[in-house]
């Protein structure tokens, strides 16, 4: 995510006037040394717990007063398993393509004590498991750039659509597709001393897979509701965020997200306070982490 640091990054990538190739990821990450790897680097206490305690808490904003949520897109279960411990009311199913990732989720979730989330073996382009208003929330974090092509990110768009309740929870959060090559080789390679090589590798190939900001904005003008708005990081939408409106929070909620920001190491937290400044430089306001 964007630091304060990275402004001359950001100038030079706003100065290009034109996006790079979409590169497309494969859908389904099931070699189970890229599963360990993404596993291992990506859990709660490592590389990405500023990433996942801000989106736990942007969701959380988003899903108050849902009985039923699924994750499209659910991997290892890293992001879904905290969503899930700060909401223990909800009831939350995690869906997947790769089997592989998806026992690495249960045993997680199982060493965890977790009791509120189930995973499934599912296609995010086609819910037939589900039937049209089903759903009182739906969210995704980080995964619709594995989609190979921008017309299956339209199919999950209409599933989203046509499964979610009116007045339904969304929150679906991704990276941006950067303009240049350098730029992605600049962010994927950030933390690359501190993690596994196949972990950066994949955050590269991430990037490059990543679909336009305008994709997202033409999409959700097409088939989402009004009231589902597109916010981006300010100045180079390195993530993009599609949400419904949020709810209040409870405010012992509250005290506990600020606690977790609290007991992160310094490095993180100054990563986690970077990323919600540029998202709220971006529009993306009412931050859960300050008190009211």
């Amino acid at each position: 995510m964007p630091r304060l640091s990275m402004i001359p990054t950001i100038a030079r990538e706003i100065a290009l006037r034109q996006h790079q190739p979409r590169i497309p990821e494969p859908m389904v990450m099931d070699e189970q040394d890229q599963v360990d790897a993404f596993a291992e680097a990506g859990r709660i206490d490592g590389i990405m717990a500023a990433s996942y305690l801000f989106q736990s808490a942007r969701i959380s904003q988003a899903i108050q007063g849902c009985s039923h949520v699924i994750d499209l897109g659910c991997g290892p279960a890293t992001q879904l398993a905290q969503i899930a411990e700060l909401n223990p009311g909800i009831q939350f199913t995690g869906i997947d393509l790769s089997e592989e990732m998806l026992e690495s989720g249960r045993q997680y979730i199982s060493d965890l004590g977790i009791t509120n989330v189930k995973l499934q073996l599912g296609d995010i382009t086609n819910l037939v498991d589900y039937v049209d208003s089903s759903i009182d929330g739906v969210i995704s974090t980080m995964v619709l750039h594995q989609l190979p092509e921008f017309q299956m990110l339209e199919a999950t768009f209409r599933e989203v659509a046509r499964v979610l309740k009116q007045d339904g929870a969304l929150y679906l959060v991704d990276l941006g597709r950067l303009k240049s090559p350098k730029s992605c080789k600049f962010f994927a390679h950030l933390n690359a001393a501190h993690q596994p090589e196949a972990f950066t590798e994949d955050y590269l190939a991430s990037l490059q897979a990543a679909f336009l900001f305008e994709d997202y904005q033409q999409l959700t003008a097409k088939i989402l509701s009004s009231q589902i708005k597109v916010y981006g990081t300010f100045l180079m939408p390195v993530m993009t965020v599609v949400k419904s409106a949020d709810r209040p929070i409870p405010d012992d909620l509250r005290n506990k997200l600020a606690l977790m920001r609290r007991a992160l190491p310094k490095n993180y937290r100054n990563e986690l306070d970077d990323i919600r400044l540029f998202m709220y430089l971006g529009g993306l306001r009412n931050d859960p982490f300050r008190k009211k």
